[in-house]
């Protein structure tokens, strides 16, 4: 079957023949048996299913402990142990991220490692899953003693604006995030090693180097003990830009496919993403801080709660984001779909290697979808599908390397 296809491919291509996009793309499509799309449309439909479950479990965990009265129990546990308002905050918000974090095993339990070995994608024992669980959590633990005690601070000082005082604060902590991820956070879950000499790691930093890549290495990381999907980044703000790709990509995909990976990746970078995106984050942030606040004053002086600056609280506010987020989810997946397309086309240019970029497409279809209905990807996909972005590369090529252009 592989071999017609091939050879259709390269009957489609001939100079003789006007190259076309469309029949270029359902050739390639043709190529993944009926039995592998079945089981990927499985998984990929199945998390439709689990965006809902993982909100309403975030909301009802928030429900019990505010009605509970464990949020108001926690708030005063927290001044008990420490005298002064912001560490005791900071100690709510480690109470708090330890029992979202034991309240919410069974479905991360469920999600993360029971479904995951279940179509065969993950590599993780349990001890291993749990060993990173754990690792997660210490960083929520530290992350939220850092950020409540601000975000309340704001609350007291700007009682009727603190929600866009607010969505400043954690617009700032998300930059924050993003310039020590990569020399703090990431290798807390992997090793990193710089990439072995050989051509294609050259190559690599030639595509960098032509397109103002600030970055004079390229890192390999250990992710196959975790997953066995292919992945790579560049990522990183003001001397922090690093090229990483995971070893199953190095494994699994060709040099040119490698290649086709890195330019879409470096296009994130070039196009300058990062700050899009935390542009696009204040408004919807603003909103949803707005949203919680208009929640929050309908829930204040119950359950225990004191007031909109009383951190028992902060459970309404997670809750309201949670519901937010999850009406949101259609907008939030296209504007991240839309940088992914520009970032597709981007590598296409940088790369060029269409080819190598469709059967990249097709190796993400063991998780992925390839052929979702129109509706079906602008709600649920946050990356154009896979019939999307194999078309995209076909169409660039009929336009720049077919019948010898």
């Amino acid at each position: 079957m592989r071999f017609f296809v091939i050879l259709a491919l390269l009957f489609i291509v001939s100079p003789a023949f006007a190259f076309d996009p469309q029949a270029a793309t359902d050739a390639y499509l043709k190529t993944v048996s009926a039995a592998a799309k079945l089981k990927s449309d499985s998984y990929f439909e199945g998390g439709y299913w689990l965006i809902l479950w993982n909100a309403l479990y975030g909301i009802g965990v928030s429900v019990l402990l505010i009605v509970g009265g464990f949020s108001a129990r926690m708030r005063s546990l927290g001044q008990k142990l420490a005298r002064w308002r912001w560490p005791s905050i900071a100690l709510y918000g480690v109470f708090w991220a330890l029992a979202m974090f034991v309240l919410s095993l069974p479905l991360d339990f469920y999600q993360n490692y029971i479904r995951e070995h279940q179509y065969a994608l993950s590599n993780q024992s349990f001890l291993a899953w749990l060993s990173d669980d754990l690792i997660g959590l210490a960083v929520s633990v530290v992350a939220t003693a850092i950020i409540l005690p601000v975000i309340y601070a704001v609350i007291r000082v700007a009682a009727k604006s603190w929600w866009i005082w607010g969505t400043g604060v954690v617009l700032g902590f998300l930059a924050v995030a993003v310039v020590i991820s990569p020399l703090f956070l990431e290798p807390l879950f992997n090793h990193f090693q710089s990439l072995a000499p050989g051509p294609i790691r050259e190559q690599i930093l030639s595509l960098a180097r032509s397109d103002g890549v600030p970055a004079h290495d390229v890192l390999e990381f250990d992710n196959s003990r975790q997953t066995k999907r292919i992945s790579a980044h560049v990522s990183g703000l003001f001397g922090t830009t690093q090229i990483s790709l995971n070893d199953n990509l190095l494994k699994q995909c060709t040099p040119d496919e490698v290649l086709a990976v890195l330019g879409h990746e470096m296009g994130h970078y070039v196009m300058g993403h990062v700050f899009t995106f935390l542009c696009w984050e204040f408004f919807v942030i603003a909103a949803g801080f707005a949203f919680s606040r208009w929640v929050l004053g309908r829930v204040v002086r119950r359950f225990g709660i004191e007031g909109p600056a009383d951190v028992a609280g902060f459970p309404v506010i997670y809750a309201a984001f949670t519901l937010y987020f999850l009406v949101l989810t259609p907008l939030t997946n296209t504007l991240t779909r839309t940088q992914e397309m520009q970032a597709d086309i981007f590598g296409l240019n940088l790369a060029r290697r269409p080819d190598a970029f469709a059967t990249v497409a097709l190796k993400l279809s063991n998780y992925r979808k390839l052929e979702p209905g129109p509706w079906e990807e602008f709600v649920f996909y946050d990356h154009p599908s896979g019939r999307t972005r194999i078309f995209t590369a076909m169409r660039w090529k009929a336009e720049n390397l077919a019948g010898g252009k």
